[in-house]
Formats: structure tokens, C-alpha cells, sequence
């Protein structure tokens, strides 16, 4: 990689362009190019973004991007070829362990988890009960009870 890195700073010094005016043109940070053009990758935590950078950088520049970018491509597959598959599957394992401790946002109509709570429809369900009691008291005592009472007066007055 420091060989695309000094491909780019020996282009950029045939311009006669500064680190300072790259990064100004680009919207980049002076540390950035200059690390892309040492070969220091680490700084970068993303390499999409440090594609798009190199990208940017060979246009701007006047270079083939494509045959740069084909460059990059290749060094990256040569450095992830080398990585150990056990180490791949650590590194998978313990990023899987992370989304499992993130806390979802989730609708309350597709949660899934089987802690719900069951104190709210038990307090639902006794509130319903208590109105349906209330209900039907009311329905009694208003309209059963005069014609019970009725019934009596006549039953009292006929003896």
C-alpha cells in the first residue's frame, strides 16, 4: 500500500500542490493525506471510506482511478487472504455477541421477547370485570327492583 501512497505523493509534488490545498479541494483533513500517502491504513477505520478517499485523490490528481483502485483492491485481498479463518470466526463470534447486547427498538405489536409483563391484562381484565359488575347492578337496582316493588305494593293492597 505505501506504493500507491508514493505513487499519489509523487503526483501531487509534480503538480506542485500542497498537502494543505489537497485536503482543501477534497474536504479532507491534512492528516488523512498524509497517511494514505505513508501506507498508514490503520488510521482508517473504515475501508469503504478510505477507498473513496484514494478514489478522490487519484481523480484529483489527473491519475487512472480505476487501475489505482484495482492496486488497492488487490492489496487488500492479498492482506485478508493471509488472515487465519479461526481468527475470522473470533472476530464474527464476538460481533455477533454485540448485536445480541444491543437494545432493539422495537413496536410493542411484534415484540418478541417472552418476559412480557402479565400485571396489565390482569389489570385489565379486573377492570372490565368491576364495570361489567357495576353494570349490571345498576341495570338491577333501576329497572328489576320498581316492578318487584310494584309487585309487592299490589300483593300488600289485594291482602
Amino acid at each position: 500500500m505505501k506504493e500507491i501512497g508514493e505513487k499519489l505523493k509523487e503526483a501531487r509534488e509534480e503538480h506542485g500542490v500542497s498537502l494543505e490545498e489537497v485536503a482543501e479541494d477534497l474536504n479532507l483533513r491534512v492528516s488523512q493525506i498524509q497517511n494514505i500517502e505513508e501506507g498508514n491504513l490503520k488510521v482508517f477505520k473504515d475501508i469503504f471510506y478510505l477507498k473513496s478517499f484514494i478514489r478522490s485523490y487519484a481523480k484529483y490528481l489527473g491519475l487512472d482511478d480505476e487501475k489505482i483502485m484495482d492496486e488497492v483492491n488487490e492489496y487488500f485481498f492479498e492482506e485478508t487472504s493471509k488472515i487465519p479463518i479461526a481468527e475470522i470466526q473470533k472476530a464474527s463470534k464476538a460481533k455477533e455477541k454485540e448485536k445480541v447486547k444491543e437494545k432493539k427498538v422495537v413496536s410493542p405489536y411484534t415484540i418478541t421477547d417472552k418476559k412480557k409483563s402479565k400485571v396489565i391484562p390482569v389489570i385489565v381484565t379486573l377492570i372490565i370485570l368491576l364495570l361489567m359488575f357495576l353494570i349490571g347492578y345498576i341495570i338491577i337496582t333501576e329497572y328489576v327492583s320498581p316492578e318487584v316493588e310494584d309487585n309487592n305494593i299490589i300483593t300488600y293492597l289485594d291482602n
